[in-house]
């Protein structure tokens, strides 16, 4: 039985960002921090992208599940951000698609609160961060 934990991957991207980007940005954060692919257990982001090609063929590469949250739910993460983006706020109504969504998600999957494993990482396109799962 692995002790390794349980991570989930938030993401934010622009429409149209293919799978290939975010997989890219997320196999970049995986080896930065010496993270083996098997811990990530699931995906997230906002619902306005739950419709997102790039985001349902990473889902699917992976085999986890895509959990979108809305707006209104990843709000309540603000104060927890390592980065607020007015830019993602006037978009969306939430300062930080990828943090609050791996939050959220990594919350409802496991005991609050959930911790941040790997702040905001910025790619083409694309953002990315790990929560961890307790």
């Amino acid at each position: 039985m692995s002790t390794a934990p349980m991570l989930v991957v938030g993401l934010g991207c622009q429409r149209g960002c293919p799978a290939s980007t975010l997989r890219a940005l997320l196999d970049q954060a995986l080896l930065a921090h010496g993270i083996a692919l098997d811990q990530v257990r699931a995906l997230a982001s906002i619902d306005l992208k739950r419709d997102e090609p790039g985001l349902l063929q990473l889902a699917e590469q992976l085999a986890v599940p895509l959990t979108c949250f809305s707006a209104e739910q990843l709000a309540g993460y603000e104060q927890r951000l390592s980065h607020r983006s007015e830019i993602a706020f006037e978009r969306t109504g939430c300062y930080g698609i990828a943090e609050s969504a791996a939050l959220a998600l990594a919350e409802q999957l496991g005991t609050p609160p959930a911790t941040l494993l790997v702040t905001r990482q910025k790619g083409p396109k694309s953002t990315l961060a790990l929560a961890v799962v307790v």
